[in-house]
């Protein structure tokens, strides 16, 4: 197990250097694989005169085996998968690039050049940097980290970014000069320091051909769950209860000739849960079910180390237990683990409800009251967006306003030229660019990879994705009824009152945690020598929000959360 990092240095000769000094030996000129880092990495490889090193699982290897051989160099027998990856790239481009279906990030020694591929939908992470004349990249942000020559400072545009969204959405890392690769890209960096970037794949907007859509998505709902099935031996599914998990625990039990795990989290009795429905689904499906409890001490005791497996914070209450999660499955001899995620961002989840309402009263642009709808969407996270002139130092918001709003995230595509049509099209194809990318799926890869297992997502399929934005919105939002089209393509194998059940989402204790065993810890954190030395939080404001005070209810805890796990993951990485 173990993260790749890469450098080119052609101006100085010493791509071997640099990366000794980030703690990670070559193992061929240029290419290193991080053993202290948990991960897939494979490499390095050699195809058509190019090395390279990634972290790739492909779905579909016959197809690109048969697009190898149609263009008359057929993959040796027995080529691994970043094997079969980079010949694609070498022979096809980024059209070979773009067939290819997986989790894939991949770096290129292409001459001199250095190119970054990264999958479809963001399922795995690519990190970039350049300093003292070269370049160096890795899907380990920790081991850039701990590059000399480039002289981190922690990114201030960063922790407006993440106190407004929870997570990081577009490229910028909290590590001044470090970038992340955009999901659907080849990056190609030139040894002159310029970068040239290609799009190999983006969701497109193509509503209201002919067909069935109902029963396309369910063939293709099965062609993705069976090709992440593993050969020959049992698979887990997180089973939260909803729809969305419930239906791949469906489809895996149905399709998979082995043992179905099922997973689910409960905190006490006394809070609202959705343990009677992931129950009923889990004896419905027939599968081995198990419940994991977890307490507030256990988050407490456990949410400092967790914080430090990310490359960037995510601000979500659910970390703890879905890292506890990831060690029940892998405690239990699995190497692969199924999830739902996925059916909101590219089906319509409640979480567009608020933007559509906006719409409806946005009233005319030159009134004063008027938010344009980048602005809106920020808001309607409900996250510290509106709280930062009274959260954030004097000193950190003078620094602030020469660097770019948040809103440029988002702009692209709610209001850019090439947007797509429909509003709810709008939505969900930023909700995949953004919260997709940058949280639900780099969350949920590195949890999994820390516990040695491939956690999958057959929701966030590409060619599930791309099926749902050629199903008319109509069908995706029908009314009321959200992700129609997702729930009648899998109405026979689920009962009735899990299909139409209405989204609850699981209900976590974050207040009682902070106002119990998180209480402590808070305090110290944020109000001890390191988070004053770092100058971004009143004092006054920070110990206002410990005491429950201010106008934050009902978000009080949520907010609250974000600034100690940010505080967290500074520290976890000396900022």
């Amino acid at each position: 197990m173990a993260r790749f990092c890469v450098c080119l240095a052609p101006e100085t000769g010493h791509s071997d250097a640099h990366l000794a000094a980030m703690g990670a030996p070559a193992l061929a000129p240029g290419l290193a694989l991080v053993r202290d880092e948990p991960g897939h990495a494979d490499g390095p490889f050699e195809a058509h005169g190019m090395r390279a090193v990634g972290e790739v699982t492909l779905h579909n290897r016959a197809e690109l085996l048969a697009a190898l051989a149609a263009d008359g160099a057929p993959a040796p027998d027995g080529a691994g998968d970043g094997e079969l990856l980079l010949r694609c790239w070498a022979r096809l481009g980024a059209g070979g690039v773009a067939l290819a279906e997986g989790m894939f990030a991949l770096a290129v020694l292409d001459g001199d050049d250095l190119v970054l591929i990264r999958d479809h939908v963001g399922a795995r992470t690519l990190f970039y940097a350049r300093a003292a004349g070269a370049w160096a990249a890795g899907t380990s942000l920790r081991t850039l980290r701990r590059w000399p020559a480039l002289g981190t400072r922690m990114n201030l545009s960063a922790v407006r970014s993440f106190l407004t969204f929870a997570y990081l959405p577009g490229d910028e890392t909290l590590l001044e000069g470090v970038h992340e690769v955009l999901p659907g890209r080849v990056l190609r960096l030139a040894p002159d320091g310029t970068a040239a970037e290609t799009v190999h794949w983006e969701p497109r907007e193509r509503t209201g051909g002919p067909g069935d859509h109902v029963l396309t998505l369910r063939a293709l709902l099965e062609e993705a769950t069976a090709a992440r099935l593993p050969q020959a031996e049992p698979v887990g599914v997180l089973l939260s209860g909803g729809v969305d998990s419930s239906l791949v625990t469906a489809l895996a039990a149905k399709l998979h000739h082995h043992p179905v795990h099922t997973y689910s989290i409960a905190f006490g009795g006394e809070l609202p849960n959705e343990l009677g429905y992931s129950g009923l689904v889990a004896a419905h499906c027939h599968t081995r079910h198990r419940i994991l409890t977890v307490s507030g001490a256990a988050v407490a005791a456990r949410l400092a180390d967790t914080a430090a497996l990310l490359d960037s914070p995510v601000g979500d209450p659910l970390t703890v237990p879905n890292l506890m999660l990831a060690e029940a499955v892998a405690g239990d001899g699995l190497t692969t683990v199924l999830n739902g995620e996925g059916g909101d961002p590219v089906f319509g989840g409640p979480k567009n409800l608020p933007m559509l309402v906006q719409e409806m009263h946005a009233g005319d642009p030159e009134e004063p009251w008027y938010e344009d709808r980048a602005t809106a969407y920020l808001r309607s996270y409900r996250k510290c967006w509106t709280d930062l002139p009274g959260l954030l130092t004097p000193d950190a918001l003078s620094a602030l306003e020469s660097a770019p709003v948040p809103q440029r995230f988002v702009e692209p595509y709610l209001t850019g030229p090439d947007r797509m049509t429909h509003l709810l099209n709008q939505l969900l194809h930023c909700n995949l660019r953004t919260k997709g990318a940058h949280h639900i799926l780099t969350k949920v890869e590195r949890l999994t990879a820390s516990q040695g297992l491939l956690g999958l997502a057959p929701l966030f399929d590409r060619r599930v994705v791309d099926h749902a934005f050629a199903t008319p919105p109509e069908l995706k939002l029908r009314g009321t009824a959200e992700k129609w089209v997702l729930k009648e393509a899998v109405r026979d194998l689920l009962p009735a009152t899990v299909v139409d059940r209405p989204k609850s989402g699981m209900r976590v204790p974050v207040q009682q945690w902070l106002s119990g065993p998180l209480r402590e810890l808070g305090r110290e954190l944020l109000t001890g020598r390191d988070a004053r030395r770092r100058g971004l939080f009143r004092p006054d404001t920070v110990r206002t929000w410990l005491r429950g005070g201010g106008t934050l209810l009902p978000r009080q805890g949520g907010k609250l959360w974000l600034v100690l796990t940010l505080e967290l993951w500074l520290r976890a990485y000396d900022l």
